[in-house]
């Protein structure tokens, strides 16, 4: 019987069974960030341990920093000593790390696959929940906790449990304006967001053979908000195009080689799965969320679910979801006014995302009253989107262009909302008080969708605002 890829990598990457039924496990690529990774360092001096492979380690400062003014100090003095503590521990261990201003500093699920350090077949770690998201290439990816970001720095392994395997398939067109993040919010909306506990997902079927990778990446970056620890695609020749050239991918001989090697990982045609199911890309509309759980979505044009309409075990946190939002069972979405949109994250801040929003906003204005922000995933990506002219797009439209980082998407910097502010947002978690308020309000879309409801000044349908049926 065939292996599907998660099987072979992990079989390849086993040390050995431990006695409480975990496997430890060699991590091929261990990616750091300036939140979790201080109390990680604290305890291996403790220990007087060193990093046992630094050159499989790379850092970059993601969450804490400003995207509107870089001047040093920060004015926040923990976020100063954040950078400072990751800037020293990093020259201590002979780690490579991409600072401010190096051109490759960014959000770490973002650079990880721009440079070309995320590879089909690897293991890879980091102490940040959407680690998820490198299993676009093929990769088996995931997020860990700060003792755990200790165990990989001092010996390049972590026990952990083998999961099932779940194969998603979304067959068919996607039809235009709809996007991998209507996708993923479909999935979740469907699976629940408890419906991936225990499992790998592995995503497949022809609409997902033809996304491109940013838009896979996007894909696997929610398998978490989906309760799936771990979410892949096997790799390609669309995988291939996009690593190739990239600064730390084989070259020359070297590069067949290793296109050869990777193929090899994905599922056999005969590989036995755990569980399938099957969505149709034609039955998915641009989707944004209601509540405060990415499961609680629904279609553009759809309306709020009646509790009545709710299984039992979901209604109460429909009722608190509803109360927190201020909204009303059989509402519309539509039409809902915003005062925030927010274009960024690690889900949706690549220079794709930007490419697509900025083609069909070209011309149009932000609604007066609403705060827009676009934040690029890193350096590169911004550079390029000044050097396309995306950049000066969103600027003439009245989005505020800034510096990259996580941003608004958890807020442990200064972008924030205030008040009960309801914010358009193309991140990955709408829990509350995630921007930054206690009542802030976050409903979740594509990077389109923010554009529309920027310009409509209320949650809008893409489609009808920047005309995109038949566009592509």
């Amino acid at each position: 019987m065939g292996k599907t890829l998660y099987e072979k990598v992990w079989e390849a990457h086993e040390v050995r069974k431990l006695r409480n039924g975990q496997s430890q496990l060699f991590i091929d690529l261990h990616l750091l960030h300036e939140v979790t990774s201080p109390q990680a360092f604290g305890m291996l001096k403790d220990l007087g341990l060193r990093v046992r492979y630094p050159h499989r380690t790379f850092a970059t400062v993601d969450h804490i920093v400003p995207t509107h003014d870089r001047t040093e100090p920060f004015q926040d003095p923990l976020a100063q000593s954040m950078l400072e503590a990751l800037r020293a521990n990093t020259r201590e261990h002979g780690i490579t790390f991409f600072d401010l201003g190096s051109g490759n500093q960014g959000i770490v699920h973002v650079i990880g696959p721009q440079l070309g350090l995320t590879q089909p077949g690897m293991t890879i770690a980091c102490g940040d929940s959407h680690t998820s998201t490198h299993g676009a290439f093929g990769a088996v990816a995931f997020g860990i906790g700060t003792s755990q970001v200790r165990d990989v720095l001092a010996t390049q392994t972590l026990a952990a449990q083998k999961l099932k395997v779940r194969r998603i398939n979304v067959e068919g067109r996607l039809a235009p304006g709809v996007y991998a993040k209507d996708v993923i919010l479909h999935i979740i909306r469907h699976l629940g967001v408890k419906g991936g506990l225990g499992y790998a997902y592995e995503y497949g079927g022809s609409a997902v053979e033809a996304m491109d990778m940013e838009s896979r990446m996007t894909l696997c970056n929610m398998s978490i908000e989906g309760g799936a620890r771990i979410g892949y695609v096997n790799p390609d020749e669309t995988t291939f195009q996009y690593l190739e050239g990239r600064p730390y991918v084989p070259k020359g001989s070297e590069w067949e080689e290793a296109k050869r090697r990777w193929l090899a990982w994905r599922s056999d045609p005969d590989a036995s799965y755990d569980d399938v199911v099957t969505f149709r890309a034609e039955e998915i509309a641009p989707t944004v969320t209601w509540g405060i759980t990415p499961g609680q979505a629904i279609p553009i044009d759809g309306r709020i679910p009646l509790l009545e309409e709710l299984p039992p075990e979901e209604r109460p946190v429909a009722e608190e979801a509803l109360a927190y939002m201020g909204f009303s069972p059989g509402q519309p979405i539509k039409g809902v006014p915003i005062q925030v949109a927010f274009i960024g994250s690690c889900t949706n801040a690549r220079l794709s995302d930007l490419r697509e929003v900025a083609r069909y906003l070209k011309g149009h204005k932000v609604k007066k009253g609403v705060r827009a922000l676009v934040v690029p995933g890193s350096e590169w990506v911004a550079r390029k989107a000044e050097e396309e002219g995306i950049a000066e797009v969103f600027r003439e439209a009245g989005f505020e262009w800034r510096m990259p980082g996580c941003s608004m998407c958890l807020a442990m910097n200064p972008d924030r909302l205030e008040g009960d502010e309801l914010c358009a947002s193309s991140s990955n978690r709408n829990y509350k008080g995630r921007m930054g308020s206690p009542r802030g309000r976050t409903v979740l879309m594509s990077p389109l969708m923010v554009a529309a409801a920027a310009v409509a000044g209320e949650i809008a349908d893409a489609r009808e605002v920047f005309g995109l049926v038949g566009a592509r």
